[in-house]
């Protein structure tokens, strides 16, 4: 891989951690707000409870997402992006512009999750 295009995805992978990290501090920051709120009828504490487990649930998610960006940005730290974790094969351009974080190649991503693999 050029090294150009690596440090396009290198670049996305960065962006991507930034945009995630603002979210999560921003979700953070309004599930404490929320908590603030002493005065709620039932409907709104109701309300509030559930978009504190949405946030909470979304969090889970970001955090996967950071662990994954995190671990693409090590790979090619050690210049073995773009490379199947599982098999060795190089993941296709294709599946690194839509995701650049992935780690395996779309043949073992499909074994991974049927629990193949």
């Amino acid at each position: 891989m050029s090294k150009k295009l690596l440090e396009g995805y290198r670049k996305r992978l960065l962006d991507k951690k930034k945009g995630v990290t603002e979210a999560y501090n921003k979700n953070k920051n309004y599930g404490r707000l929320t908590e603030d709120e002493g005065t709620q009828d039932l409907a709104d504490k109701a309300s509030s409870a559930y978009t504190k487990e949405f946030l909470y649930s979304l969090s889970n998610t970001d955090r996967e997402v950071l662990q994954k960006v995190d671990e693409a940005l090590q790979r090619i730290a050690k210049a073995s992006y773009g490379t199947c974790v599982e098999c060795g094969e190089e993941i296709e351009k294709k599946r690194l512009e839509a995701v650049p974080w992935a780690s395996h190649c779309v043949t073992c991503q499909e074994k991974l999750e049927k629990g193949l693999l």
